[in-house]
């Protein structure tokens, strides 16, 4: 008998465990359940009385979700007897929005501070915003009502919504409580309900979880689906991947949901798993990117990512095998043609995966060989030592001749005089050895005269391609019954008779002409030839074309049909005349034999086309020939692309190896296009030639360059029997591009993203992966398996065993510049400074400092380091331009004796101005002599001087002193070019580089590069494969560039070549300077680097000196005034809601921003030490927000004891009594990030360390040095000074050095309209652009000089400077460039027009400064050419 609906339910309700049916529940029945097969879900259709309490309901569902976990996903619809009430949709409103919790988009944020109110049986939701309400009414409450609707509400009328914008902050927190206490609840519940069924389930199964396994095993011989091939829902599918990247969130019901983007190389998938157990979560955290799993799910359209996912049931870490070399010989090959990601947007892995690789499958050795450049060279060193394999280092070369002939054959014929025979062949393709002539076409010339005419057909014996069909216009059917091949080419010598012979690229026909004389044992051609395209090239080498069609249009020349012979003869023969009488006209060249005598001039290697070599390292001298050649090809010989000369390889060719190249090598093209003989000729050049798997030479096949695969073998053996011929080795090499055949994918869409740029975009790519040994012997198995071997292993050895196996590509130790006076240069200076101002002779505990410093400094060469940043830093001095320092160099007493930098590490004391008398403070009582109280001397009276930091030395150079110092300078901007250019005056032009940087790819470039192959490629990609591609072309070189402030300096008895070649940044030609090839970061250990940078305070200083005539080294420390700006606005004269802040920093160098004004608000620093503390504190990570920040709060720590700097913990340290050395250590160690150890905590309680510092040192990952924060705040303090004491001068200085983006409409319109704008900003919030952003703090500095009673101008066209804001009277006049979109040229073009006279009109303005006439809308509408009329007034007398 059929069982009831109802007892269906109690059926449910044992299944999954629940001891009894709540009240509620009673007489529940399960009208309906429906199966979906697709999707897997089940939906159930109850029906009850009433509507449960929420809990008993969300108790059912979750119970059923639990144990039906791996056979489907739950679903319901309720349909009641008793409708439900208001007040119970509004107890369920917690539940419902969590069911929504993962809604895309603006969802939870919407919805997440909701209050409700029950009104009349309706629900009113009150939202904190407009914007909130309307995405409310447009999307989020239909999302919401359709889960009303399955729990048997009506929803018609159920909500109404209201803007409540006086919300209070404690009545949300209540709510939010409340609702979080719901949550734990349910979360509570679900727990329970997951423990239950667990339990349950390890009673009825052996079956257990590991790290390894999550749910049930997976067969191995289950049916594993390509994700390729999967295109819609599924039930149940299992699938086998690489896992490349893996995310794990923890739900507000503390349920964890992992994410997992997962490869089989055919397409990409997410798969998600929510955690049903601890177990479940130690699966998660045992997950990472890099592993192979085999995975079990349903297939789903994911509503929030948009695409089909895995919703996984089971999934099992699997082994995968990586790829091995089947060869079991001795000796393995050496792979001597490696492409790294060094090669500019061409390749895709780094040398260190290919070496890696090589020792797996026993290799002994691997060459990189990036094309143009030695960029992989570092990694490459590293890699290789790492491995324990030899590293053979070269580059592929664009090789080009200097200069191509103009004339062959070269005769003493005079050139007016002489009769001409231009001539053009049409051909079956482009290899003169395996193609045919099929037209030969000629016209006889004499004094720029066509008087004879040849043409005919040659029927080639085999039927035309289509591509030379179209590209010729000539037919089979044209060339049938035409004569015989010999009987033409016999005509045609009687033609030509001792003519002059003409052709445009006339090697091309030369060669056709050459190798049909040879069929035919007729004799080559002997008479004078004359190649227009190279006569062209040098006549006109600024061409952009060449063309024969190009040249005729420039040149007025007639081209009836181009690509048919005799059109193309005869419009030669016409240029030719006109470039003869050119060249005799410019040149005086008369005769034939004087043509060639021109053919290196006017850079002719920039035409020549290039072709690939390989350069190979055999000895230490060719490591230096090969930087020189670099060098050369990427400055000098850069054009299009790094090009070398042939000239330039033979003047460094000594030690190196030189091969063939690639099939675009000149070996190969002689080869292929012009015959054996030619081939062998270019072959004498190298010292082994290269051929490559088969596969690379698909492009040829593809062009029809090569005819056929059995052409190509042919070709192949061919090359093999010229090395026989002449002794030299021929070698397959693999012109490795990427590691893995899978990798493919990634270098095609990294050359698909150059577009038609790039040539290799015409063909389909070669498969160019690294091949192992057995790959090559397989794939030239054609050759017979003893010279396959010979090819692939012998001669691979051989040449590698020509290598010294003692290279150095990347010098190691440090080479400074020569300076042999710089040890006694510093120690006289220093001696010199600190007599001056602590007496002779000096205190010991001063004379100790410096000593013990000077020791580490001269002991360690660091000399020369101290004197170059002394040099440059008194240069800046003298003219007119403090110097900031950087970094820990400020630790250093010398330095500041030295005058490197202001900052004075002795610790806190008075001192006299005359120097004669000094007195220490302790310094636990002050950590500052800025903060020390006004003092007199006791021997003169005189006012004393307040000094030190006490900063220790080991922060700069280590606790032992031998770590090299990092002396960072920030100069003036405006000063930057100039204390540069000093460098070369120091050091010679030769010796003195930029510090060279590498760009790779990005993230969101190669996302970009990846659509934008699946847009031209018409493909739809998951998301997920997107993501994969875009990582597989992340991080390939794309340009470089230059450090922006780091020069490196070369000793004078070397050469830059002794370190790295040489290039422009970003191959720009008119670059200034000139960068070291290697990213910087390679060599920085080895040669001296000084950063010097460019920074706003110096420049801002500069210029409110010369506004006020004060010296700014004179600036209190100390000052009232000054200090009282962090704490409040008094010293303004304004009151904190004038200027939207509490404090006075607004427009203080590290103290304006709204982050660190929050700071100064919990903090009220009162000394510079407060100041160096909050520098530090704004500057580390995780030293304020959550530590600091806290400590201050529970009344814990104070500004001045909290951890702010890194220094600060080794004095503290060593107050508290630590060991001196301990407390150095634990300082490096917590300033890295890497907490302290048992062993130093243990040391540090022993001393009486409070336990929140110690906590406090384990959250720390970035300390900032006291040191770097001290040279900060004394800027600061500095700038400060004058918008407390010289408003006028500060905002001027403000507005034209630090500021430049404006809206000097808003600022010149009144108080009003400015804080209007600035209220509209703010209210934008976080969806404020980054350039609104960026003005609303110019905004409220203009707010605060207004506030301070100084007023902002438009434009005047009188007054205006083009950059400096000006001073008139309380007003401030914009200058010109403060204009939207009117840039600093034209600025300065309006000042030198307004210098030649005054602008009669609108229209002379606009002419005269070139100003556009947006721009004079933009100063029509605000006023600035008012009264001006429109034209020019025809002035009568």
């Amino acid at each position: 008998m059929a069982i009831t609906a109802q007892e269906q339910f109690q059926i449910l309700m044992q299944q999954i465990g629940a001891k009894e049916v709540p009240t509620s529940m009673q007489g529940a029945a399960i009208n309906k359940l429906t199966v979906h097969e697709t999707s897997k879900i089940w939906q159930f259709h109850f029906a009850m009385n009433t509507l449960p309490a929420v809990n008993e309901l969300a108790a059912l569902l979750q119970a059923m979700q639990t144990t039906f976990a791996g056979l489907a996903q739950i679903d319901f619809t309720l349909t009641l007897a008793t409708k439900p009430t208001a007040s119970l949709a509004q107890a369920y409103w917690p539940w419902v929005l969590q069911q929504h919790q993962n809604e895309p988009g603006a969802f939870r944020n919407a919805f997440t501070n909701v209050s409700l109110e029950l009104v009349d049986e309706q629900i009113v939701l009150a939202f904190t915003s407009q914007a909130w309400q309307s995405f409310a009414k447009r999307t989020g409450l239909a999302v919401i009502c359709e889960t009303y609707k399955k729990l048997g509400f009506e929803t018609d009328g159920l909500f109404t919504t209201r803007v409540d914008d006086q919300l209070a902050a404690e009545s949300m927190a209540q709510i939010q409580e409340a609702r979080a206490q719901q949550d734990r609840e349910l979360a509570q519940q679900a727990a329970t309900q997951i423990e239950q069924s667990q339990k349950r389930r390890e009673q009825t199964t052996n079956v257990g979880n590991g790290l390894d396994r999550l749910g049930k095993k997976i067969a191995d011989n289950v049916e594993i689906t390509k994700m390729i091939d999967i295109e819609s829902e599924e039930r149940s599918v299992v699938i086998e991947g690489f896992v490349f990247d893996v995310e794990v969130r923890t739900l507000r019901s503390e349920r964890k949901i992992m994410t997992m983007k997962v490869t089989d190389y055919s397409s990409s998938f997410i798969l998600k798993k929510f955690s049903r157990d601890e177990e479940d979560e130690a699966f998660f955290d045992n997950m990472q990117a890099g592993m192979w799993i085999r995975a079990r799910g349903a297939i789903q359209e994911d509503t929030y990512v948009r695409d089909l996912t895995m919703n996984v049931y089971d999934m099992m870490v699997v082994k995968h095998a990586e790829r091995m070399d089947q060869y079991d010989g001795e000796e393995q090959r050496v792979e001597l043609h490696t492409h790294s990601i060094m090669s500019t947007m061409d390749a895709t892995n780094h040398i260190g995966d290919y070496v890696k690789t090589a020792k797996r499958w026993g290799m002994d050795a691997i060459a990189i060989t990036d094309t143009a450049g030695a960029q992989g060279f570092p990694e490459a060193t590293s890699a290789a030592e790492k491995q324990g394999l030899k590293m053979i280092y070269g580059i592929e070369i664009n090789l080009v001749e200097d200069g191509e002939p103009i004339a062959f054959n070269p005769a003493h014929v005079n050139l007016k005089d002489a009769e001409y025979v231009i001539f053009d062949l049409e051909t079956t393709g482009l290899s003169a050895a395996y193609d045919r002539i099929i037209e030969l076409s000629a016209v006889k010339m004499s004094k720029g005269n066509v008087i004879e005419e040849f043409s005919e057909f040659i029927d080639p014996g085999f039927p035309l391609s289509q591509t030379i069909i179209n590209l010729t216009s000539i037919t089979d059917e044209m060339l049938r019954g035409s004569k015989p091949e010999v009987e033409v080419l016999k005509a045609f010598r009687e033609f030509y008779g001792d003519a002059i012979l003409v052709g445009h690229n006339v090697t091309f026909d030369m060669g056709f002409m050459r190798e049909a004389y040879l069929r035919y044992d007729l004799p080559d051609i002997s008479n004078p030839v004359i190649d227009t395209l190279t006569l062209a090239r040098f006549l006109h080498p600024n061409q952009r074309s060449y063309r024969l069609n190009t040249l005729a249009k420039q040149f007025g020349v007639v081209l009836e049909q181009h690509h048919r012979a005799i059109f193309d003869s005869e419009t030669t023969g016409h240029l030719n005349n006109i470039f003869l009488q050119d060249a005799e006209e410019r040149y005086d060249i008369a005769y034939h034999d004087q043509l060639n005598a021109h053919m290196t001039e006017n850079d002719a290697w920039k035409h020549a086309r290039p072709n690939k070599a390989l350069l190979l390292v055999k000895s230490q001298v060719g490591v230096k020939n090969l930087y020189k050649l670099i060098s050369a090809s990427n400055t000098k010989y850069l054009y299009r692309v790094p090009r070398v000369p042939r000239s330039l390889l033979n003047k460094y060719r000594e030690g190196l190896l030189v091969g063939t190249g690639d099939n675009t090598g000149e070996f190969w093209e002689a080869l292929m296009q012009k015959g054996v003989e030619l081939a062998t000729q270019k072959a004498r050049y190298y010292d082994f030639i290269e051929i490559q798997p088969r596969a690379n030479y698909a492009p040829l096949i593809e062009a029809e360059l090569i005819k056929s695969e059995s052409q190509l073998q042919e070709l192949l053996k061919q090359a093999s029997e010229i090395g026989s011929k002449l002794d030299k080795p021929v070698v397959v090499t693999g012109d490795v591009h990427y590691l893995n055949p899978e990798d493919y994918i990634y270098r095609k869409v990294l050359v698909s993203s150059q577009g038609g740029a790039n040539p290799l975009n015409r063909y389909q790519l070669p498969e160019l992966h690294f091949r192992t040994t057995q790959e090559l012997l397989d794939d030239y198995e054609f050759m017979g398996t003893d010279l396959a071997y010979q090819l692939v292993v012998t001669n691979s050895r051989l040449i590698a065993d020509k290598i010294a196996d003692d290279i150095v590509a990347i010098k190691k130790g440090n080479y400074p510049p020569n300076m042999p006076t710089a040890n006694q240069e510093i120690r006289d200076k220093t001696y010199e400074t600190a007599h001056k101002m602590y007496g002779n002779p000096l205190p010991l505990i001063i004379e100790a400092r410096i000593e013990r410093e000077l020791k580490s400094i001269i002991d360690n060469g660091f000399a020369v380091i101290y004197l170059v940043a002394q040099r440059l830093v008194f240069k800046s001095n003298k003219d007119g331009y403090l110097v900031g320092s950087r970094g820990s160099v400020g630790s250093s007493l010398v330095a500041m004796l030295a005058g490197i930098t202001e900052v004075n590490a002795l610790p806190p004391h008075y001192r006299s101005e005359s120097g004669d008398y000094v007195e220490f403070v302790n310094p636990r009582e002050f950590e500052s002599g800025y903060d020390l109280p006004e003092k007199f001397s006791p021997i003169d009276g005189s006012k004393l001087i307040g000094d030190g930091h006490n900063i220790p030395f080991e922060t700069f150079l280590g606790f032992l002193g031998n770590k090299v110092p990092d002396i960072d300078l920030n100069f003036s901007g405006d000063y930057q070019p100039f204390a540069h250019n000093y460098m070369k005056s120091l050091f010679g032009e030769n010796n003195v580089f930029r510090a060279g940087t590498i760009a790779t790819v990005a993230d969101k470039t190669a996302f970009g590069y990846v659509k934008a192959y699946e847009r031209d490629h018409e493909l739809s990609l998951r998301g997920a494969e997107v993501e994969r591609l875009a990582k597989g072309a992340t991080g390939v070189k794309r340009t470089t560039g230059q450090h922006p402030a780091g020069i490196l300096i070369v000793p004078d008895d070397m050469e830059i070549y002794d370190f790295t070649p040489i290039q422009f940044p970003a191959d720009d030609i008119n670059a200034t300077w000139r960068t070291t090839h290697f990213d910087f970061h390679s060599i920085h250990d080895n040669i001296l680097k000084m950063d010097i940078l460019g920074h706003d305070d110096p420049t801002m200083i500069r210029s409110l000196q010369d506004l006020s005539g004060i010296d700014p080294t004179t600036i209190p420390m100390n000052d009232p005034g000054v200090m009282s700006l962090f704490s409040g606005t008094d010293a303004l004269n304004v009151e904190p809601d004038q200027i939207y802040s509490k404090t006075g920093t607004l427009g203080v160098p590290e103290f304006g921003t709204s982050f660190v004004r929050g700071m100064l608000e919990k903090t009220n620093p009162k000394t510079y030490t407060d100041l160096l503390q909050i520098s530090g504190l704004s500057h580390g990570t995780d030293v304020w927000l959550g530590n600091a920040e806290k400590l201050i709060e529970n009344g814990q720590a104070t500004i001045s004891t909290v951890i702010g700097t890194r220094d600060k913990i080794m004095t503290d340290l060593i107050n508290w009594g630590v060991n001196p050395e301990s407390a150095f250590q634990i300082m490096e160690k917590v300033r890295k990030g890497k907490g302290v150890s048992d062993e130093y905590q243990a040391e540090m309680r022993e001393a009486g360390v409070p336990e929140w510092y110690i906590e406090s040192s384990q959250m720390i990952k970035y300390m900032f040095p006291r040191a770097h924060a001290a040279a900060y705040v004394l800027m600061a303090l500095r700038i400060a000074y004058f918008k407390v004491h010289f408003p006028m001068f500060y905002y001027k200085a403000y507005f034209s050095v630090r500021a430049s983006n404006f809206d000097i409409v808003a600022m010149s319109r009144g108080l009003s309209a400015l804080k209007a704008r600035i209220e509209e900003i703010r209210r934008q919030g976080n969806d404020a652009s980054a350039k609104d952003k960026d003005l609303l703090t110019v905004l409220e500095l203009a707010n605060e000089a207004m506030e301070r009673g100084i007023n902002f101008s438009m434009v005047d066209l009188y007054k205006s400077d083009s950059e400096e804001w000006i001073i008139d009277g309380n007003t401030l006049i914009a200058p010109f460039n403060a204009v939207p979109g009117l840039g600093d040229n034209v600025a300065k073009r309006i000042i030198a027009a307004r210098g030649e006279g005054e602008f009669l009109s609108k229209e002379d303005l606009s002419q005269r400064g070139g100003i556009s006439q947006t721009l004079m809308a933009y100063l029509d509408d605000n006023g600035v050419l008012s009264d001006m009329p429109d034209e020019n007034q025809l002035a009568l007398f």
